[in-house]
């Protein structure tokens, strides 16, 4: 597991209560470790054959930056030896914890497949690709589902189509695979002896009672515990993990002895220096917040008394998602000065 510098530490601590979900689980999974396991828990026979030592990261830039502040997802290329041909995969991860189940998952998913070979294609006409060279990459596509609704919903296409029999033939299908958190046994998680699949147990029971979320940390913490000296960074990431989720999701009242659960049952680290840094942190951030939620109500303001409020609906979303809050001071000058909801639209995306 690669450890993580102070910076991208304290950064995923000033994560908002309301991104926490989404970020923490892209926080994780974006850690070379934590996604093997994922991808064993899914498809053991897959993973073997992925070579995760050297995978690589794609940045999102094929998605318009108005509808990225919507999704939370992560994209990664990886070598993958099939049988007889050795080649790449792009591993593509869509976070779901949205309150209500999404019965358009299954579009959704595919829409960004589409995208991603897309600009493939692209790619190969804009570096002139000889044609016998232009292959698309084979896509492994990743539900990462932590909400707390039960999942009914299948993924396929024609789940959401009134369509006869004889038709269904006509609609592409493609399988994905699918985690939801809160629905998986623990058995399951674990069977990777991972500390990812530990944390999982945790987080299954956010909103439990503080018993039962105080025997899955105990648990937890013990199988930390186990790990060699050489797993040192490993542990201390998921330490940071189990308080973060302990400040962001369990009532105020709870904090300080939870956190006392895991120093109590953690040998080899200053637990209770660590939570309380993270305290401080949520409280500036918590104090920011605020001048950042006033200051995109003042943007919104300016804007109504200019355009329709149906034509601001997206707008809304992406200031919402905007965390730097000297770029919201800015665009309040843009939204003073803008002539149209398009010109505003661009400020937004530079």
């Amino acid at each position: 597991m690669e450890n993580r510098n102070e910076q991208q530490i304290v950064d995923f601590w000033r994560t908002p209560t309301e991104h926490y979900p989404d970020q923490s689980a892209r926080w994780l999974l974006q850690n070379t470790e934590n996604l093997r396991c994922l991808v064993q828990i899914l498809a053991g026979d897959l993973s073997e054959k992925m070579d995760f030592e050297r995978i690589d990261q794609i940045k999102r830039s094929f998605v318009l930056e108005i509808f990225r502040a919507q999704e939370s997802d992560l994209v990664y290329r990886v070598p993958f030896k099939g049988e007889g041909q050795t080649g790449e995969i792009v591993i593509y991860i869509l976070i779901e914890h949205q309150s209500t189940v999404d019965e358009t998952m299954g579009f959704r998913m595919l829409f960004y497949m589409l995208m991603i070979w897309d600009t493939e294609r692209r790619t190969w006409e804009q570096n002139n690709v000889p044609k016998a060279e232009r292959r698309l990459t084979p896509i492994l596509p990743i539900v990462f589902y932590t909400g707390d609704r039960t999942w009914k919903t299948p993924l396929q296409l024609d789940a959401i189509m009134n369509i006869p029999d004889e038709l269904t033939r006509f609609v592409p299908h493609c399988e994905i695979l699918f985690l939801s958190v809160k629905e998986t046994d623990a058995e399951t998680l674990t069977k990777t002896d991972h500390p990812f699949g530990w944390l999982m147990t945790v987080l299954q029971q956010e909103h439990a009672d503080k018993e039962t979320i105080s025997r899955a940390l105990v648990d937890a913490v013990d199988y930390l515990g186990t790990l060699d000296p050489g797993q040192k960074g490993q542990m201390e990431e998921a330490i940071k993990y189990l308080i973060s989720l302990i400040l962001h999701r369990r009532p105020a009242a709870e904090h300080e002895e939870l956190v006392q659960l895991i120093d109590q049952n953690t040998q080899q680290m200053e637990v209770t220096p660590m939570a309380e840094s993270m305290a401080q942190v949520l409280i500036e951030q918590g104090i920011e917040q605020g001048a950042r939620e006033t200051t995109v109500e003042n943007i919104l303001s300016i804007l109504t008394t200019q355009f329709p409020k149906s034509d601001l609906h997206n707008i809304e979303q992406a200031l919402k998602s905007i965390s730097n809050l000297e770029q919201l001071k800015q665009l309040v000058v843009s939204a003073l000065q803008t002539p149209s909801v398009e010109a505003f639209l661009n400020a937004l995306r530079t």
